[in-house]
């Protein structure tokens, strides 16, 4: 710090300013009466001068002390305070006097010690806030009255970043870029009309949106600062799991519902027919107790299916595994369907290694059950004068060799939309359903998934309309 532009430089200044004055002006009315009056002026001349250096030296030295005394702690007052400033909160004085600076030496250090305390206990509960809002699995994030994110946890700022797009799909170019960061950085399209009611309103609002295949539930409340509302904050909870699943569990019922409505309206129908005397011949009374019969053992079917799917579904899978031959199994199965593809004038074909396939650790019934299934889906789809493959062999996948069984059929084929339904329960009942000769309850395709995922397999489906369907099956070889 510059001494001149200092307090006591300033003092120092005035007093040898007002001390030169007082003796000039002494000066100037005694010097004339001392050279008339006195015979030794030069004497008194020189005691004169000596005064006046003596002045001025206790001046200056009086000045030095204030200097010391007052400005050096004075300064080390303002370095500290800038250094505080700074962010250097563990910053104190030293000073151990028992003056006024002392006092405000005191001072200064109790005000550092707490200002210390509070940033620290600010800075925790800081980080407290962040790792809660960071191990949220919801999306949390807060807007202020201009409708701006200021605050998000990571799951809020994909979510921004993902949903900014929305506003800026028909842009192209840089214009786009422009709109997609501006837009990140403000309320989603989703959300504009539940923050207007919120900032509007002034209370909690509650509601569930849809974006492109997800669903949201989203709960907005307001942000209040001395009964003012400064922004909002918004938490999103990904639903669209539980949507599926209450969709499915409709579907369920609607689709069981159908599924048994049928059978037990013909049921009851043709006992209505039998007990109204309707039937005038025995040939004919054999006929409605056959159909009465016959949709019982459909309903048996379905209940069973439903059960089996069930235990399945909850792990509660009955697999006897051993070592199978799955050329054995193959061709046994083959010649279960061979009678049935001559009457049904279909070409039905198997391709196998000359080898032996085996698997060390499956359940022969179970996959017996699989083949048949897909075989009969293959024949209730597939028109005459057309044909079905099977063909089986190695393949490795991710260094584990599987058994691969493909099922191709020429039939009507499945729709693109539609495949990542088909393994579903009751697939057959949506705008794809055909009814064949056997009836099928339309949980096959679902036990067949569980039963393979229950051996550690695999199985997808490709499809063209008027082409045909092909089924692949994996099966890991070695015991799992």
């Amino acid at each position: 710090m510059n001494f001149w532009r200092s307090l006591v430089g300033k003092l120092w200044i005035t007093i040898i300013c007002l001390v030169a004055v007082v003796l000039i002006t002494l000066g100037l009315f005694l010097l004339p009466y001392i050279d008339s009056n006195f015979a030794n002026s030069g004497a008194i001349k020189r005691l004169f001068l000596y005064t006046c250096m003596i002045g001025f030296s206790l001046t200056t030295f009086f000045a030095l002390f204030l200097f010391t005394k007052i400005t050096q702690p004075m300064q080390q007052v303002i370095e500290a305070a800038n250094n505080i400033r700074k962010g250097e909160y563990g910053t104190r004085l030293k000073l151990m006097t028992s003056d006024e600076i002392g006092q405000l030496a005191t001072s200064f250090n109790h005000m550092a010690a707490e200002l210390e305390a509070n940033i620290r206990s600010l800075n925790h509960e800081k980080a407290h806030l962040s790792s809660v809002l960071r191990s949220m699995s919801d999306s949390v994030i807060t807007f202020d009255t201009e409708g701006n994110a200021i605050l998000t946890n990571p799951h809020g700022q994909h979510l921004l970043e993902a949903w900014a797009g929305l506003d800026g799909e028909e842009a192209e170019g840089e214009e786009a870029g422009t709109k997609l960061a501006a837009a990140a950085l403000a309320v989603p399209a989703p959300l504009r009309t539940l923050f207007a009611q919120t900032l509007s309103e002034g209370r909690d609002q509650r509601a569930n949106v849809h974006v492109r295949q997800g669903a949201w539930s989203v709960h907005m409340a307001p942000l209040y600062v001395e009964n003012q509302i400064r922004g909002a904050v918004a938490v999103l909870r990904d639903v669209t799991e539980e949507v599926r699943l209450e969709k499915m569990r409709t579907d369920f019922v609607a689709n069981v519902s159908h599924e048994i409505r049928t059978p037990l309206s013909m049921m009851q129908g043709y006992s209505e027919a039998l007990l109204d005397g309707m039937a005038t011949s025995p040939e004919e009374s054999s006929e409605l107790v056959q159909v009465i019969y016959d949709e019982s053992l459909r309903m048996g079917r379905l209940v069973k299916d439903l059960l089996d799917l069930a235990r399945m579904e909850a792990g509660y899978t009955d697999t006897a595994k051993a070592e199978v031959n799955m050329s054995e199994l193959l061709e046994r199965i083959f010649r279960k369907f061979s009678v049935r593809a001559k009457e049904r004038d279909i070409r039905l074909t198997l391709e196998k290694p000359d080898g032996i396939l085996l698997l060390k650790a499956a359940d022969e019934d179970k996959l017996e059950q699989v083949l048949t299934n897909l075989l009969d889906n293959a024949f209730r789809h597939t028109p005459a004068g057309k044909a079905i493959a099977i063909a089986a062999g190695h393949t490795v996948l991710e260094g584990r060799r599987y058994l691969e069984i493909v099922i191709r059929d020429e039939g009507v084929g499945i729709a693109e939309e539609d495949l990542p339904f088909i393994f579903e329960r009751f697939y057959k009942a949506d705008k794809a359903r055909v009814r064949g000769e056997s009836g099928g309850t339309g949980l096959g395709l679902a036990i067949v998934k569980n039963i393979v995922e229950a051996h550690r397999g695999l199985i997808s489906a490709t499809s063209k309309v008027g082409e045909g369907t092909a089924f692949t099956l994996r099966l890991p070889v070695e015991k799992q």
